[in-house]
């Protein structure tokens, strides 16, 4: 029982009032933990899924790009991937689940027409910058992905640890203080019964 916790009526009632509290948190908190465990999961096979992704199609990028190398030249194909203007043109939105803060980035758009003049190119330097164009939106779609992962593991282990705290300490505090209070109260309530049907009885033999 808490230090100096007087065993009265009014502290039973607090700690009945708190108990209940604690249980209703308890309570919204493990479903919290339920709907960021089922993100969570729905997000990681996203994951995997584009990790795979990724790295096949940049696979197919490289063995494009070095066909290009060996139609083009090195060097022509520098100056051609110099002209590719670079994209910075990302949008992060963020959105809540559960009080998790997301990001929603706006998808990239993956065109295949290149941005480069046709002249002096050729059908491997087209074919290699399709490929990583698309590498270029898979990646930020990983990253959408990968930080919700990261943003939701931590939320749920916040939110694990309060779980925890109310199922294991908490709540079972309050339980043990609630007994040893009733004890008390109902011991307290038998020896004013029995003093009042010995003074009854004293009063009755006069």
């Amino acid at each position: 029982m808490a230090a100096k916790l007087a065993p009265t009526r009014g502290n039973l009632v607090r700690l009945t009032r708190d108990m209940a509290m604690a249980q209703s948190g308890h309570d919204l908190l493990d479903q919290k933990r339920q709907v960021l465990m089922m993100e969570l999961v729905r997000y990681i096979d996203s994951a995997k899924k584009i990790q795979e992704d990724v790295a096949r199609i940049f696979k197919e990028a490289y063995d494009a790009l070095q066909k290009a190398n060996v139609s083009l030249g090195i060097d022509t194909v520098e100056d051609i991937s110099e002209s590719v203007p670079i994209t910075s043109d990302i949008t992060v939105r963020l959105r809540s689940v559960m009080g998790v803060e997301i990001p929603d980035v706006d998808e990239l758009s993956a065109e295949t027409v290149p941005s480069y003049s046709f002249h002096g190119s050729s059908g491997a330097m087209d074919a290699a910058y399709a490929k990583f164009r698309r590498v270029m939106v898979l990646v930020a779609q990983l990253a959408e992905v990968e930080t919700s992962v990261y943003r939701l593991a931590v939320q749920i282990r916040k939110t694990h640890r309060r779980v925890n705290a109310l199922e294991k300490v908490v709540i079972p505090q309050d339980k043990a203080d609630i007994a040893f209070i009733s004890d008390v109260l109902e011991e307290g309530e038998r020896e004013d019964f029995t003093r009042m049907k010995l003074a009854q009885k004293k009063i009755k033999n006069r």
